[in-house]
């Protein structure tokens, strides 16, 4: 791997003594990690190595995972670097909270954050590129996540939406990506002494709206995956120069740095943030600092109307589906919207001018004389709450995730059926005569 120049010598200027063991750091392998996902995964059941716990980060591991496994599909676990596990730990949601993850894909924080708030609460889970927010959406639906929303907007417009509305604020900003440069060298191709400088411009812009969204009190995680001091502490510096806020000083786990003062304007606060170096923590380059509002008083009264079962077209079909399929279950409220059926995590009319591609969870579609179940609610629910749940044997998994229809050796009753493997729910199957009929998204399905 060859580091650009004017990196090298940037960092044996402000490292000096420390900057060959910084520079040799990174010419090694890249870390791995992983999370499991504590409302679905049962400890002797997953099939991961858990040999090696990071004891800072809850449900956090070291080591590979196969994207392809059952633990994966049926939303047990998430890959993810140990150092960028830190964020959300820090952030530490309550369940009661408003919780905004503003550039949130690919959804690591994300799932994260939920994880932490026991899926209660309310968490809006922010990216403004298209394609990316789409990878975020199929991630909180592989989570299983139902008080979530997931909206593709730039963060000036979601702040003209929820002015002072939230609690804690996680701002992952884009940056230039230097604590990437072993796990993904072609962003040394891209990097230069004066992206670092438009990352900086950028993420001050977003923290402008950022601001503008955090209520008394509140909390605002500031995180990059950036060495670089105009993009960490001199953005700290300028926060703290301009908004009333405190840097939260939180104990350091084994490994983390903390800030340098002498890298943004001689600021003594920047000592309370954390760096982490892969020469000392065993992940990749990453900077966290939590600070709090020191404001008060709030003029913004948020409107939560609870939104209440009413009569619908066809909503006989939604019951059917209901008492043949599910059981222990109370929806706290139900939404129709055109033809789908939404159990709702946030007032619709309240996000009525962002685009929003997820809100809470889909139940389902109604469709000529049927109601059909969306996949999200397969993820969702626990195994109890299921009537039926069929598990394959592994020769019919193998089918069963190639799109295959199976034929049925066992009675069965006729209609929808949870389908899992090794105990583990990852489909939507419908038993039709002596046939289960494969409802697994054809996005999901494996060669």
């Amino acid at each position: 791997m060859s580091l650009p120049t004017d990196f090298i010598q940037k960092y044996q200027r402000l490292l000096a003594s420390q900057a060959p063991e910084f520079l040799t750091s990174l010419a090694q392998a890249p870390t791995a990690g992983f999370r499991l996902n504590p409302q679905k995964a049962q400890l002797e059941q997953v099939n991961e190595d858990l040999s090696q716990p990071i004891t800072e980060v809850s449900n956090g591991y070291r080591g590979k995972i196969d994207g392809h496994s059952i633990d994966h599909l049926a939303g047990w676990i998430y890959s993810q670097d140990p150092s960028a596990m830190n964020v959300a730990q820090v952030a530490q949601p309550q369940a009661h909270e408003r919780v905004l993850d503003l550039c949130a894909a690919p959804g690591g924080k994300t799932t994260q954050l939920a994880a932490l708030m026991h899926n209660q609460g309310l968490l809006i889970a922010n990216e403004i590129n298209h394609s990316r927010a789409r990878v975020l959406s199929s991630n909180v639906e592989r989570w299983g996540l139902t008080q979530t929303v997931v909206t593709n907007n730039s963060p000036a417009q979601l702040a003209a939406i929820f002015p002072h509305f939230f609690d804690c604020i996680v701002v992952d900003a884009p940056c230039s990506g230097e604590g990437l440069f072993r796990k993904d060298p072609t962003a040394m191709q891209y990097w230069s002494l004066d992206l670092v400088q438009q990352c900086a411009q950028r993420q001050q812009e977003i923290l402008i709206s950022a601001m503008q969204m955090l209520a008394p009190q509140g909390r605002i995680i500031y995180s990059t995956c950036t060495f670089a001091p105009e993009e960490d502490e001199q953005i700290i510096a300028w926060l703290l120069d301009n908004y009333p806020l405190t840097v939260q000083d939180l104990p350091r786990p084994a490994g983390v740095d903390s800030g340098r003062p002498e890298w943004g304007n001689q600021q003594m606060e920047l000592k309370k943030a954390w760096r982490l170096f892969p020469q000392h923590y065993a992940g990749e380059g990453h900077f966290i600092c939590a600070l709090q509002c020191t404001e008060t008083a709030s003029s913004y009264q948020s409107s939560q109307e609870p939104y209440h079962r009413s009569n619908w077209p066809d909503q006989q079909l939604w019951q059917d589906f209901e008492q043949q399929t599910l059981q222990n279950i109370s929806w706290p409220q139900l939404l129709r919207q055109q033809d789908n059926l939404y159990c709702p995590a946030l007032n619709p009319e309240t996000l009525a001018s962002s685009k929003v591609l997820r809100n809470g969870l889909k139940l389902g579609t109604f469709k000529k004389k049927r109601f059909e179940p969306d996949h999200a609610l397969v993820l969702a629910l626990r195994p109890d709450q299921f009537q039926q749940v069929f598990d394959l044997n592994s020769s019919q998994f193998q089918h069963f995730v190639h799109g295959e229809a199976l034929i049925l050796t066992q009675n069965l009753p006729k209609g929808w059926i949870a389908v899992s493997y090794q105990n583990k729910i990852f489909a939507w199957g419908k038993v039709v005569q002596n046939q289960l009929k494969n409802f697994l998204p054809k996005g999901l399905r494996q060669p």
